[in-house]
Formats: C-alpha cells, structure tokens, sequence
C-alpha cells in the first residue's frame, strides 16, 4: 500500500522538496509498516495475544494488525497519552491500561505484564522486522521520485523509522544523504549517536509525543549509527512553527510528522531533490491549534 510522494507546496521550504505523505495512511501514521510483519511473526510461532507499550501510533498500528492477524491486543500508554491517539486504539480493539507518566514508565509496566501472562512483548524499535517494514518507506520513495534524492530526512523518536529508511538508502542510493530529526527536549537518541553507544538521560519534554523518548534501545542505536549520517536537535518552538507552516498549506500533522520540515531549516542547501518523512498527523485539537495560532508560546 503504497503512500504519496508529493512536491512540497510552494513557499513551505526552499528548493526541490518533496513530502512522503506516510500520515495519508488510513491510521494516519506509518507504524502500521512495521506492526504488521512483527505480529506475524507471533501469530505464526502461536501466540494469541500481543502486548505493547505507546504514546499513540504504535498501538493504534498494533490494534490493527492484531485484528488482521486474529490477535488480541493489550496497549500500555502514559497518563499523558494523547486523548486522539488513545480514541483511535480503542476504536480499534485494542484494551487499554493507562500507567506511568511517560512512554518508557508505561513500557516497563507493559514489560511485567506481558512476562506474566507469557505474551509476547512488542517493544517499539527493538524488532528488526520493523526495520524491514520501514524501508520499504525508501524503496517507495526512490521508484516514485525517479532520480536519487540529494536528502531524504526523518524523524527520530526510538530510531526505527529512520533506521529502516536510512539502511535501503546507504544500500541503493549512497550518494543520498540520511538525515534524522530529535526533539532537543528527549535527546536520548542524538546524545546515544553522538557518543556511539546508548547513553543514559532522564529528559523526555516534548509536545511531539511521537519523538518523546527517554531510554534508548540497545539495538536501535547500534542500527542507528550506520542509518543516519546527521542527526539533529530542534527546539519546541521550531516544531510547533513546522505544524505551522504545513497548516498554512491545508496539511494537518502532529509533532513528530512535522519534524522533518523542522530539522531541514537546520541543515545546509545541497544540490537536488530533498524528502521530508510526513510520519504522521494524529494531535489533539487543542495541541494543534495551539501550535498554528502561537507557536512563540513554546520553549525556543
């Protein structure tokens, strides 16, 4: 299923810029890419139920496959949880259990759950499935843009997603530069490829819950380090400025979607056509309008 490949408005960012439009997916994200191969996996090993840990997208994108795949699907959020993402989960099937004040408390309790009721425990960004699942993100990219792209720039909440873009583009388009975007306020991930190895860091103070992490994945890192060639950090105020400039354009995204766009304004002009990663555009209303209408209300 196949996702848009669009020319970026005029006027949204300089240069030849084009959108993968991964939030034109029907749960509005591109997690569904990896959940559906991981759950596979489990069904096909005999598993009957599946359990995860989310701010949102990934247990939506787990709902949806467990109902593909005839499991049942227990979702873990923070208390925080966007009250739109945590809709569309329920909407979905899956059950529901709020815990901890943020992703990874939520994970550790998803974790103690899952071992002791001996379902499987889907840790976003620790599956290599996943990765497989998100390049195809990049294969699409280069058949539908036809020529190697300059840039192709993602964002970074585990590391997943530009993982998987970022090993079929140093595979088929070296030349290409592999960009991942992290919120200034959860740097884990940057601080983690900076120091080539996880790094330990209590900060997880982000509005785009999509890129709030706090504890880094081992494998994810490791992954990481060879996927994204340039890692940079944006501020609250440039996210928010991001989901923005899209709006002004008639695109409706989240934190995260509007990263990419974000870290571009970041990075030096190259020679050709730039992809932005849209991953996704499931926010709160409120979160959303707050963003278009006075994004000089967050942290710079």
């Amino acid at each position: 299923m196949p996702t848009p490949l669009e020319p970026a408005p005029e006027g949204l960012a300089p240069g030849r810029v084009f959108l993968k439009r991964e939030d034109e997916h029907d749960l509005g994200a591109f997690k569904w890419r990896g959940a559906l191969p991981v759950l596979r996996g489990y069904r096909e090993a005999g598993a009957e139920a599946v359990v995860t840990a989310s701010t949102g997208n990934q247990g939506a994108a787990t709902a949806w496959a467990a109902e593909r795949e005839d499991l049942q699907a227990f979702v873990f959020v923070p208390e925080t949880a966007s009250d739109t993402k945590v809709a569309l989960i329920a909407a979905l099937g899956a059950e529901i259990r709020h815990h901890g004040a943020d992703m990874d408390e939520a994970k550790e309790e998803a974790r103690r759950f899952a071992s002791d009721a001996g379902f499987p425990f889907f840790e976003d960004g620790a599956e290599p499935a996943q990765f497989v699942g998100y390049g195809a993100i990049a294969e699409e990219v280069l058949e539908q843009l036809g020529e190697p792209p300059a840039a192709v720039v993602s964002p970074v909440g585990n590391g997943a997603l530009a993982i998987g873009i970022g090993r079929v583009l140093a595979d088929r388009s070296p030349a290409t530069l592999r960009v991942g975007v992290v919120a200034a306020g959860a740097p884990v991930m940057a601080e983690s490829w900076d120091a080539g190895e996880p790094v330990e860091d209590d900060r997880s103070d982000t509005f785009a819950d999509g890129l709030a992490v706090r504890v880094a994945i081992p494998l994810a890192v490791e992954e990481l380090l060879d996927a994204a060639q340039r890692v940079v950090r944006v501020s609250e105020r440039e996210l928010a400025e991001a989901v923005a400039a899209y709006a002004g354009y008639g695109i409706r995204v989240e934190g995260a979607g509007a990263a990419a766009l974000a870290g571009l304004r970041l990075l030096d002009p190259v020679e050709g056509p730039v992809v932005l990663i849209v991953s996704g555009r499931n926010i709160d209303d409120a979160l959303w309008a707050r963003a278009v209408e006075d994004a000089e209300s967050f942290p710079p």
